[in-house]
């Protein structure tokens, strides 16, 4: 199903919108790392790519508090269980983690088996 914008460019809603919650998550998982890394005494390196795979401890309950901000793009409030129980060791390792449950919950909101 193809919806029209204002912008008249059409937008299919059958594909999970990954590269928005992508994109959404990374920079919101950044901030994270990047306060991480405040508290800890330590910089992120400056290269985003780099940054993504720095071991930085992210604690859960700040993961969890960051779902919300990809409820727009996907139409429905991720489970807080997305979220791995004792959080992350990367930004990057959270969106892999995170990234396919999303997905999953969006397959599943849509009608979708698997």
């Amino acid at each position: 199903m193809a919806v029209t914008s204002d912008t008249k460019e059409a937008v299919n809603v059958d594909v999970f919108p990954r590269q928005a919650v992508e994109a959404l998550l990374r920079d919101e998982l950044m901030g994270v790392a990047e306060t991480e890394a405040d508290i800890n005494g330590f910089a992120l390196p400056r290269e985003p790519s780099v940054a993504a795979v720095a071991p930085v401890p992210m604690d859960s309950l700040a993961v969890v508090e960051i779902l919300c901000s990809v409820e727009d793009v996907l139409g429905f409030q991720p489970k807080d269980a997305t979220v791995r129980t004792g959080g992350y060791n990367s930004v990057q390792g959270a969106l892999d983690h995170i990234l396919p449950r999303l997905e999953q919950q969006w397959r599943k909101k849509q009608g979708e088996v698997g």
